[in-house]
C-alpha cells in the first residue's frame, strides 16, 4: 500500500470531491468504481493541480484511472519539478 504525505494528501483531494471521509477512499480505488465520469475525472486533475501546485500534461492524466496511478503520478511530478 502507498503510504506518505502525497498519498494522504491525493485520498484527502479525492474524499473532499466526493464529500466523503479518507477512510473510504483507497488506494486500489478506481475512477470507475469512485463512481467517476469523464468531467469527474477532469475536475480531480485540476484540484489535484491546485493542491501540488503543479501542472500535469494531458498525456499522464489519460493514463490515471486510479488512485494509485494518481499518487504514483503526483511523486513522478513533484520529483521532477524538485530537480
Amino acid at each position: 500500500m502507498k503510504e506518505g504525505p502525497v498519498a494522504e494528501r491525493v485520498i484527502k483531494v479525492f474524499a473532499d470531491f466526493k464529500s466523503v471521509d479518507p477512510s473510504e477512499i483507497d488506494v486500489k480505488s478506481t475512477f470507475e468504481g469512485l463512481g467517476f465520469d469523464s468531467l469527474d475525472g477532469l475536475n480531480i486533475i485540476f484540484e489535484l493541480e491546485e493542491e501540488f501546485d503543479i501542472s500535469v500534461p494531458d498525456e499522464t492524466a489519460q493514463q490515471m484511472g486510479s488512485v494509485a496511478e494518481v499518487i504514483d503520478a503526483i511523486e513522478e511530478l513533484l520529483a521532477g519539478k524538485d530537480s
